[in-house]
């Protein structure tokens, strides 16, 4: 394992064009980047609608630095909040607005992170294990190590990481912690591959889901999700759009879900004879198949491989039923 020297927060938006030919199809004045990172996104949509206002929200500080300085041409119309984007609508009511054309999320960990080593998110640079995008949160991985229980981290590992071992490495932490507290990427790497094996299933590096599953957990990345799209969809207008990039199925599920409960016209359980919910859909579902990156954004970035946007617009009727999408 070797180490980098600090790397500036650059990074190479996925689906760019797809995005920006969705939201802007609204032709809207207002929308919200939920997750700004260095701007591209942001950056596009705002190039693409020269007379809309953007509001960008990001947890990550170092992000919110980078962002200013892309947005600076635009920055009469573009804002930029640290924070997180299930507080929106919060967010948007602070600067006077009530409601939105548009909402992207691009969830997940961006190339920034992954490849700074003491932010401590991957596992191919030695480094603190910290993983917490805000670097203000409480909980970072060497918390959940140290100090949650061995069932604990087992249902971390298995839930969030898919990790079949989940147990057997649960144990193994709990073990190490008694002789000497978890600190640093490079041992936790290599206790997941002498557990695991040099080579896990689908060819994957061991540590890759392990590592997954804690970052998901450091920073609460499914709860944040399922309350931000509940919070997109309280904001936008009617014929506001919903796009939402995830990169692992886990995420994928979650948008999936919520988009075609909220286009459903009925949530009654099966076998009743008429319907009793008095739902009315609150999305119309834009891209009935997963839009993906074409052949020449793979080439020129490679990590958009598993990059997945679904589209969806809000109705004018909202939903009176109770959602419970995940």
């Amino acid at each position: 394992m070797t180490t980098q020297p600090d790397s500036s927060f650059k990074h190479q938006s996925v689906l760019l064009a797809e995005v920006v030919a969705s939201l802007a199809a609204t032709n809207g004045q207002r929308f919200i980047d939920g997750t700004l990172g260095a701007a591209g996104h942001a950056a596009a949509i705002l190039q693409e609608l020269p007379h809309c206002h953007l509001i960008g929200i990001d947890r990550d500080p170092f992000a919110i630095q980078a962002a200013r300085k892309r947005l600076a041409p635009f920055a009469q119309r573009a804002i930029c909040v640290q924070g997180r984007f299930s507080n929106m609508v919060a967010i948007a009511a602070e600067h006077g607005w009530d409601c939105v054309d548009g909402v992207l999320l691009d969830i997940g960990v961006s190339s920034p992170q992954i490849d700074d080593p003491q932010r401590g998110f991957s596992f191919r640079f030695d480094g603190p294990l910290d993983m917490r995008m805000d670097p203000n949160d409480p909980v970072s991985a060497a918390t959940i190590l140290n100090e949650y229980s061995e069932e604990e981290l087992a249902d971390i590992f298995y839930h969030y990481g898919e990790e079949r071992m989940a147990r057997r490495v649960a144990r193994a932490v709990v073990a190490r912690r008694a002789e000497q507290p978890w600190e640093r990427t490079e041992d936790f790497a290599e206790l997941l591959e002498r557990i695991i094996g040099r080579t896990h299933q689908h060819g994957l590096p061991p540590a890759t889901r392990c590592f997954q599953a804690l970052r998901i957990a450091v920073n609460r990345e499914l709860d944040e999700l399922r309350d931000g799209l509940q919070a997109a969809l309280s904001l936008l207008s009617p014929g506001g759009r919903l796009a939402v990039i995830s990169f692992h199925s886990l995420e994928d599920r979650i948008v999936k879900h919520f988009m075609r409960h909220e286009a459903a016209t009925c949530v009654c359980p099966a076998g009743l004879p008429i319907c009793t919910c008095d739902k009315k859909a609150g999305l119309t579902i834009i891209s009935k198949k997963t839009i993906t990156a074409s052949a020449a954004e793979l080439a020129n970035n490679p990590r958009a491989a598993s990059a997945k946007l679904r589209v969806a617009e809000k109705l004018a009727a909202a939903s009176v039923a109770s959602t419970t999408f995940a």
